[in-house]
């Protein structure tokens, strides 16, 4: 049974943005997700994605960004978008620290432009768990000799790429493969076949629900694999 979904609003330097947070009891990890450029934190995908992750045993706090918020198409400049993880790492942190549990990891992950924000407030500083990329934007379509990589290698938490072979923002795949080699150890990429961007299959339609729900399972698993046993 999906856990209780609370809705609650986190000041981003005076700002509101909405946000959703559910906590199953037995929870011991907490995963934030941001949603990617051209969608809010209620598409499917992400609904779908964090309340697997629940049913899985996880606390999960998922977001607009400000410019969704306001209506806006364009998506935020970094440093707001970096601001604005910053103050929803620490509003899980909060949480979780209200649930007696102060010292509870706090992953941060995010569908493409969410994701790479996240990785930018990670190489600023934010601490985190760890990251886990749904669909990392490595470049823009069609134009793989602007990279957005130059921070990667300096970040040392844990790193998840999850990434469809046909995405466009990361083809040809080689360079994505030689931007994680080039991390190190403590990035990892899962390359899911014939996906896109959306990592939809072509020719097995499925709704967007059911798209993220599936991906929860291969980031619960990395997540439990680096986080401490609880004793």
């Amino acid at each position: 049974m999906t856990s209780e979904e609370q809705p609650i609003t986190v000041d981003v330097d005076g700002i509101p943005v909405s946000a959703v947070y559910a906590r199953p009891p037995a929870a011991t990890t907490t995963i934030v997700v941001a949603h990617g450029a051209g969608t809010g934190m209620e598409h499917p995908f992400m609904s779908g994605f964090t309340r697997a992750l629940n049913d899985d045993g996880f606390a999960t706090l998922r977001f607009n960004f400000p410019y969704r918020e306001a209506g806006r198409k364009f998506p935020d400049r970094p440093p707001v978008a970096i601001a604005t993880w910053r103050a929803v790492m620490d509003a899980a942190a909060a949480r979780a620290a209200d649930a007696g549990r102060p010292d509870e990891p706090i992953w941060a992950s995010g569908k493409s432009f969410g994701g790479r924000m996240a990785s930018m407030a990670v190489a600023e500083g934010m601490p985190a768990a760890g990251l886990v990329f749904l669909g990392y934007p490595l470049h823009a379509p069609g134009k793989p000799e602007k990279p957005r990589d130059e921070h990667l290698p300096g970040i040392t938490v844990p790193m998840l790429f999850l990434q469809g072979r046909n995405d466009p923002f990361a083809k040809p795949n080689e360079e994505l493969d030689e931007v994680v080699a080039r991390v190190g150890s403590n990035a990892v990429i899962e390359w899911i076949d014939e996906a896109n961007h959306t990592f939809e299959v072509k020719g097995a339609k499925r709704p967007a629900a059911e798209i993220g729900t599936g991906l929860a399972a291969p980031v619960a698993a990395f997540v439990r694999g680096r986080v401490p046993a609880v004793e």
